[in-house]
């Protein structure tokens, strides 16, 4: 059986089969995450290497940078929030990103004094929408996007998110942001894909506490 099922849309020819039946908790902060290797507790653990920023999100987060940094800690406040190199990417808004920097073990806005991230905490306390400005590689993770695929990260099978009994698909959690990134018409593809390809997959233990 093939890992992908090819699909009919302007964007996207194909998607990772597994979308349809691996699965993730649909709410990361009540979860206490943790690592497969090396097994330990570790909160926000699919944040720790930074993440992928289109320039447009960069320059609505650096819009926004007096109420995300009033809930930094002082030492990210100051820090330098995204890397200087640009990378061209013709799969961004822009064609362009930039990378958000790691600060201690995590991104730079996982440093303050609660859980998640600051930009979405910010949206929050202040009464804005999100969508635009958090990365929305974020919001899709554990999904992504490559060569005209829709795929898993590599990194998904290691937290425990993914081995949660009774956890929704990894589909279901990202339907509303693939809709709302990429808009509706990929969503209708998708559910039909979903309709005739959800085979359940060999079930997996989850990691011991």
């Amino acid at each position: 059986m093939s890992k992908y099922v090819a699909i009919d849309h302007p964007k996207f020819q194909r998607v990772e089969r597994a979308i349809f039946t691996s699965r993730v908790v649909a709410d990361c902060m009540s979860h206490a995450c943790r690592t497969r290797s090396p097994d330990r507790e570790k909160l926000e653990a699919c944040c720790q290497y930074g993440a992928d920023t289109d320039l447009g999100e960069r320059d609505r987060i650096l819009a926004r940078a007096d109420e995300i940094r009033a809930l930094l800690l002082p030492h990210a406040q100051t820090a330098p929030w995204f890397t200087e190199d640009q990378e061209l990417d013709p799969d961004f808004p822009s064609g362009a990103a930039v990378r958000t920097r790691t600060l201690g073990d995590g991104c730079v806005f996982l440093a303050h004094d609660k859980r998640g991230c600051a930009i979405h905490r910010a949206s929050i306390e202040n009464g804005w929408d999100f969508r635009g400005t958090k990365p929305h590689v974020c919001r899709l993770f554990p999904l992504t996007y490559d060569d005209e695929a829709i795929v898993i990260s590599d990194d998904y099978s290691d937290y425990s998110c993914a081995y949660e009994p009774g956890a929704p698909t990894l589909y279901q959690v990202a339907r509303d942001t693939l809709a709302d990134v990429f808009g509706p018409e990929l969503v209708a593809v998708l559910d039909t894909a979903e309709r005739q390809y959800a085979i359940p997959e060999p079930h997996r233990l989850p990691i011991a506490p």
